[in-house]
């Protein structure tokens, strides 16, 4: 498993989403859209992400075995 400091930041989420395989689809605002097959994901890039924002998108990319 990664060990980051907290808060993570939309930037180290979606740094940790592409390691993971993730492809960015499309990008609206400051919302980022990634995608690995069927799965899609919506990651915030602000400066700091919310806390349970942060903990579920790190535990949907632990679930997928990107964290490796």
């Amino acid at each position: 498993m990664v060990y980051w400091t907290m808060p993570l930041s939309g930037k180290e989420v979606l740094l940790l989403y592409k390691k993971a395989g993730w492809e960015v689809i499309s990008q609206k605002g400051s919302h980022v859209k990634v995608g690995k097959g069927i799965l899609r994901e919506i990651i915030p890039m602000h400066k700091e992400l919310k806390k349970g924002l942060e903990q579920a998108l790190l535990k949907r990319l632990d679930m997928e075995g990107g964290s490796k």
